[in-house]
């Protein structure tokens, strides 16, 4: 049975909160990429005594400083590598301890809007300074939030929701946040395991998250220390699901995957597309406080098209790639739309996924929310340009390991970002 790396968003979050914990977390499982890396090493320079996270998921222990024990690094600007959740969480958290720092990262990150989450933090009275290209990182923490907040987001963002969480958190100020969709909830269900009350509910057509002040005579919520498992990132075992879907052979067997309603949209299209796919050993699913996971058993066989609505994308829009590299071998042609949000991923993902697949002969209609795949069956032969983007290489891979298709992957290494491994797992 095959143990994909630990989910890339839950380890973020646990390294998170867990450094705002008064006193020991206990975490394994953590996925050690270069992402989860760069959140590590930001907070050791913020004060957080963080050992290297162990390369093979075994158990981490720190101690917490607390909501108020965050410090001022010196030194230059906090490196946040690649990882745009590293960078827009830490945007929110530092506006809300009022940190005074800068925030930077590589090339990529520093191409990536930051406004989507600096101007609701300014609404809640904290203060940036843009040092780069206009929206854009470095960005400099000036001054700390003061306000509470309730707002509408126009996207439905997990990244959005969780800086304005956390900024609210370490503020000790209210924060409701309205979406158009619901989006993934770690964060939400590991601020209940650290003891914080969130309150969700549907309000009309709108998804809302709301985090209480702390109670009276409490300047700040106080967080339980962690001791977690971190399951399987489905986003990673997506990849493998869907090369046991297309290459046949025996049953594919993937070990205690995350089954997070809001991260696994991809599961029921797959099976709206024919995939034959059976859970065993689930635990979580009842409404336990903590993340729900299970085993996956795969099974290959025909598939064929669908559409994807933008209701979906939310739960889904990190599986795109791979949902259309399947789509390229399915019957008939699959639509995704409202999937605009892929234009501001580690690449603009719809440009990159539409140009690799016309340049390996499939037939792909452009929008600007998304696109449309038609499948073939004939082999697949060619280059793919991965615009450093480590999704769009493994989606690709997972082509070029089916038996007739001839396909060069660009900058393989790419993948260790979110998959230490992959190439091995991939066979």
């Amino acid at each position: 049975m095959t143990r994909v790396p630990g989910d890339k968003s839950i380890s973020h979050r646990a390294l998170l909160l867990g450094a705002l914990a008064e006193g020991e977390n206990r975490l394994t499982g953590l996925l050690p990429g270069a992402d989860c890396r760069s959140t590590r090493s930001v907070l050791r320079r913020l004060g957080v005594e963080l050992p290297e996270l162990p390369e093979d998921a075994g158990l981490l222990t720190f101690r917490g400083v607390g909501i108020d024990g965050l410090r001022v690094p010196g030194g230059g600007a906090l490196d946040c590598g690649n990882s745009g959740t590293t960078a827009r969480l830490l945007l929110g958290l530092l506006a809300g301890a009022g940190v005074r720092a800068t925030l930077t990262g590589d090339d990529s990150l520093r191409s990536r809007p930051m406004r989507r989450v600096t101007e609701p933090l300014s609404a809640m009275g904290a203060e940036f300074r843009e040092e780069g290209e206009e929206g854009r990182l470095p960005v400099r923490v000036e001054s700390g939030v003061r306000h509470t907040l309730e707002y509408r987001t126009p996207v439905a963002s997990a990244q959005i929701k969780s800086a304005l969480l956390l900024a609210g958190l370490a503020a000790g100020v209210a924060v409701t946040v309205s979406e158009p969709d619901r989006s993934r909830d770690h964060t939400e269900r590991m601020l209940r395991m650290a003891g914080v009350p969130i309150h969700e509910e549907t309000v009309g057509s709108r998804w809302k998250v709301s985090l209480p002040a702390p109670p009276a005579g409490l300047s700040r919520w106080t967080l339980s220390p962690f001791t977690m498992d971190v399951p399987g990132d489905f986003s990673s075992a997506i990849f493998l699901i869907a090369l046991g879907l297309l290459r046949e052979g025996d049953p594919l067997r993937l070990k205690q995957i995350g089954i997070n309603p809001t991260r696994t949209g991809a599961l029921p299209v797959l099976e709206r597309m024919g995939a034959r796919i059976r859970y065993e050993s689930t635990r979580g699913l009842d409404g336990d406080v903590g993340e729900p996971v299970a085993d996956l058993v795969v099974r290959a066989g025909s598939l064929s098209a669908t559409t994807v609505g933008a209701a979906e994308i939310p739960s889904l829009i990190d599986e795109v790639p791979i949902l259309a590299a399947v789509a390229s071998r399915a019957g008939g042609r699959t639509v995704f739309r409202g999937a605009q949000e892929l234009r501001v991923k580690e690449s603009d993902r719809i440009h990159a996924l539409v140009s690799n697949l016309r340049g390996l002969g499939i037939e792909v209609e452009e929008f600007p929310d998304g696109l449309a795949v038609t499948g073939s069956e004939r082999p697949l032969e060619g280059s793919v340009a991965t615009y450093h983007d480590h999704r769009i290489a493994m989606a690709f891979a997972v082509l070029g390991a089916l038996p007739g298709n001839r396909i060069e992957i660009e900058d393989p290494s790419l993948v260790e970002i979110s998959y230490p491994g992959f190439w091995e797992a991939l066979g």
